[in-house]
């Protein structure tokens, strides 16, 4: 990866990366092959059609699934919702960009709730694409599944829950302060506690 990408990180090896693209045209799909191949890519699966792109999605695993969004009807979109909701799926936790000609927020919410990672707006430039997946690399956000959503939690930083609604998550903590458990702390002991000292022997 050295040297191959402006400001790239070296230590981001990408030669075993398994990626599947799937680009609603033949031009956009080899420039994007172009990319990955430059970024160190070996095992690249390109396609235009989607019907093919979820019969290899069953049957090969990835490490990074590349979606146009724009496809007619919201194909992409579409995709990447029967890919998380696959029960059985062997890529229904794969990371997911969803790349789009226009992405305005109504478009960034729809590839949101549909369970995709992250959105990249066409052109697509190399910089741009290896930053995301460097995004992807460090995402540490956890796997959601409920009713009506399945993928990566949408919250991108943990804030609790919204005041006065219950928390949805085990970790989330409650937004009641409460009591405090015993007497408070004298001045010098806070002191102490903002500007610890060494232990003296």
């Amino acid at each position: 990866m050295t040297g191959r990408v402006p400001g790239a990180d070296p230590r981001l090896n990408l030669s075993k990366t398994v990626v599947l693209i799937v680009q609603n045209s033949q031009a956009e799909l080899d420039i994007l092959g172009q990319v990955f191949i430059g970024f160190g890519v070996k095992a690249i699966r390109k396609h235009i059609s989607l019907q093919d792109a979820e019969e290899v999605a069953r049957r090969v695993d990835f490490d990074l699934i590349v979606i146009d969004g724009d496809y007619e009807d919201d194909g992409g979109y579409e995709f990447v919702k029967r890919l998380r909701r696959e029960r059985e799926g062997r890529n229904r936790l794969a990371p997911v960009l969803l790349v789009a000609g226009h992405t305005p927020s109504s478009q960034v919410f729809k590839a949101r709730d549909c369970g995709a990672n992250f959105v990249v707006a066409k052109p697509i430039t190399p910089k741009v694409l290896f930053d995301r997946i460097l995004w992807l690399v460090q995402d540490q956000r956890e796997f959601v599944e409920c009713e009506t959503y399945v993928g990566p939690d949408r919250r991108h930083k943990a804030f609790g829950p919204p005041p006065g609604m219950q928390g949805r998550r085990k970790d989330d903590l409650s937004p009641e302060v409460g009591f405090p458990a015993g007497p408070d702390l004298a001045q010098s002991e806070i002191d102490a506690l903002l500007n610890p000292r060494k232990a003296v022997a």
